[in-house]
């Protein structure tokens, strides 16, 4: 028996060593990209993974015949031939489990078009593929990751609102950081951001793989060298390897992409942590987000979205579409953000945002009217928001966790909004049927006077706009929310905007002898925010006006701070604060605060 066990064992080594089978026959030769060496045989990928297997097998063998100690002294094969095994598995280039699966050729080319489509520009592969995972060297914004190409800002701003969740929040429990209550970003030491980046990462990716898998994505001409090296050669080897790589094509990803996926999320965190120099890498962005579609699953990528046969990276310009912020923000490629879906009939569905998310969502857009974002991406567990411009995607966030909480008023707003928005079918048009309207009433116990009811139904349906007004107009004992004191949705706060892309800076500017000079970095804005105790910014400066006239001194000092505010300050970003509260007054120093 022992004889016959030697015997299956040199039979699979002599088959580690033989040439690889021929192919089964395709209906069409397969082509290789000019400039491209062809392959040989004994040099391709397959025969490598075929002598991996067949260590493997080697290794199977063994364990079948070790179920005791003195099995493996009687049979010869003790842990000196398992050495061997493991030594011949080293020679073949890299241990296996740190080899990282290769795609197949078909996934190879699904992805690439899934990310790219058929037909895309150099421009937009140049974008993509020269675009780290680097924080900001400035010491005002050290907590931001840089961003120096177009394009990628979709994934960088996603990753950034993570990072900023570990940064200013514990998980765990709702305490501020020294250097948050500070507000003294440059604090942060480098171990810090490595961690909260490291668990950011490891977050997103667990997130779009159902909290079950992370994919974590690695070039092999640069993971062998960098394991092992120390920490300061690491930049250097990656940047010499990284020479002259281009990706061009599905054929380059299966070349050059290795893939290691876990169910431990302590593993998947060690492994992202020990390949952070090639995330901050030029190839760093496209790594991480080929990474989180692979976590999710390609097939799964495709089932998530109303029309697949778009690319995420939208022409012309290789924008980050908003399937792929979608997906970073809330584990599944959607292309809409309202809550939820909307059925159109015949068993065709809008997709839209189905679970409450950590990190939330605004847009310009919806300022536009092109939109509606919905209370989950709207209403984030922590106060962090990606801002969607036409063209750009940046930070919001709150240092203080109560900007979030609802006072009686927008309680109350949040309530009837969501009952009309459950009956509204039109993808978050705004308007209502007349049966629809009335469940609307019943649901939120709203008593119209007959004249207003028969104005609003007069056409048959019923516009969000026109109900709102009139709901302002109604008193609170009807279900309105008219308040004769005033009093009722007074709040002030401050939010911070990040924008990552480097910019001209006259705030951060040094001063020489001509004056200020102007720096090239990333743009962090305080805002302050005061949301006035009625409802229009007219009828609340009216109101401070007969405030400052009576002389009255028994209002607190944070009232007396919302009764004089400063004149409010416009640009686009107040449009996208206003879409999350809608009566907002914004102020700032200095340049204004840029969305693109």
């Amino acid at each position: 028996m022992a004889d016959q066990e030697e015997e299956d064992l040199r039979i699979a080594l002599r088959m580690s060593m033989q040439h690889s089978p021929p192919e089964p026959k395709r209906s069409k030769p397969r082509d290789t990209p000019a400039g491209v060496p062809a392959v040989s045989p004994d040099e391709s990928p397959r025969r490598l993974q075929r002598e991996l297997m067949a260590a493997a097998a080697e290794k199977r063998m063994l364990a079948a015949r070790t179920g005791s100690a003195s099995g493996l002294a009687s049979s010869g094969l003790g842990l000196g031939s398992v050495s061997k095994i493991e030594k011949k598995e080293k020679n073949l280039g890299v241990e296996s489990v740190n080899l990282g699966k290769e795609l197949s050729q078909e996934e190879a080319k699904q992805l690439f078009s899934m990310v790219f489509g058929t037909e895309v520009s150099k421009d937009i592969l140049a974008q993509w593929t020269n675009q780290g995972i680097r924080f900001s060297s400035d010491p005002e914004t050290s907590m931001g990751l840089v961003q120096h190409e177009g394009g990628p800002c979709g994934v960088l701003a996603a990753i950034q609102a993570f990072v900023l969740k570990y940064i200013l929040f514990s998980p765990d429990e709702l305490s501020k950081s020294q250097f948050v209550a500070a507000n003294n970003f440059a604090s942060l030491t480098e171990d810090a951001k490595a961690r909260a980046l490291v668990r950011s990462m490891g977050e997103i990716l667990f997130l779009c793989g159902d909290n079950k898998r992370a994919a974590v994505a690695t070039l092999s001409v640069i993971r062998q060298k960098v394991e092992g090296s120390e920490d300061g050669l690491k930049e250097e080897i990656i940047g010499k390897a990284l020479e002259g790589l281009s990706i061009e094509s599905g054929y380059d990803l299966q070349k050059i992409l290795r893939v290691d996926t876990y169910t431990s999320q302590a593993s998947a965190l060690q492994r992202l942590e020990e390949m952070i120099p090639i995330f901050q890498s030029r190839m760093g962005a496209m790594l991480f987000l080929i990474s989180a579609l692979l976590s999710r699953g390609l097939d799964s990528i495709q089932d998530d979205r109303d029309d697949p046969s778009l690319p995420l990276v939208t022409a012309p310009f290789g924008h980050a579409s908003q399937e792929i912020v979608n997906l970073l923000l809330c584990g599944q490629a959607v292309p809409n953000v309202f809550d939820e879906r909307i059925d159109l009939g015949g068993g065709m569905f809008l997709k839209g945002i189905s679970r409450n998310v950590e990190v939330g969502f605004l847009t310009l857009l919806e300022s536009l009217n092109f939109c509606k974002v919905g209370q989950y991406l709207k209403c984030p567990r922590w106060p962090i928001w990606v801002v969607g411009s036409e063209s750009h995607y940046t930070v919001l966030f709150a240092l203080d966790i109560t900007v979030q909480d609802e006072n009686e008023l927008e309680e109350r707003e949040s309530q009837i909004r969501k009952a009309f928005d459950a009956q509204d079918q039109s993808g978050g048009g705004g308007f209502i049927s007349v049966e629809g309207f009335h469940q609307v009433l019943k649901e939120t116990s709203i008593k119209l006077p007959p004249e207003k009811l028969d104005h609003l139904c007069s056409t048959g349906f019923i516009v969000w706009s026109e109900f709102w007004q009139v709901i302002l107009d109604l008193d609170k004992s009807m279900g309105g929310l008219k308040d004769s004191s005033g009093l009722m949705g007074k709040k002030v706060f401050d939010l911070y905007h990040f924008n990552g892309i480097a910019k001209s800076d006259l705030n951060g500017g040094q001063v020489t002898s001509g004056g200020e000079t102007p720096v090239q970095r990333p743009r962090l804005t305080k805002l302050r925010v005061s949301v006035p105790p009625r409802w229009t910014p007219e009828e609340f400066m009216a109101d401070v006006a007969l405030s400052s006239g009576s002389g009255g001194n028994d209002s607190s000092g944070k009232d007396a701070e919302v009764a004089k505010p400063e004149p409010s300050q416009h640009a686009p970003l107040v449009d996208c604060i206003k879409t999350r509260w809608p009566r907002a007054i914004c102020n700032w120093v200095g340049d204004p605060p840029s969305i693109v």
